[in-house]
């Protein structure tokens, strides 16, 4: 079935609940290891470096936790 949309429908379905769930996961992840590199080392330059990643990857998450308290609802 080819269903064809206006607007987008106001929930998330299962398999979008997945993937939001394995993107969210992959940015905690990178998060959490950005900064234990970021510990690890004593170069400025690796460490403003990391720290940008992880400022990306929280947004990242954030962005994800926003999608979900909003239901999949638009705006």
């Amino acid at each position: 079935m080819n269903l064809k949309y206006e607007n987008v429908p106001d929930m998330i379905s299962g398999k979008d609940l997945d993937y939001l769930t394995d993107m969210f996961n992959w940015n905690y992840h990178a998060f959490k290891e950005s900064i234990d590199y970021a510990s690890r080392t004593e170069e400025e330059d690796l460490i403003k470096l990391l720290d940008k990643a992880t400022n990306l990857f929280n947004s990242n998450m954030e962005d994800i936790l926003s999608i979900l308290e909003r239901g999949g609802v638009n705006g």
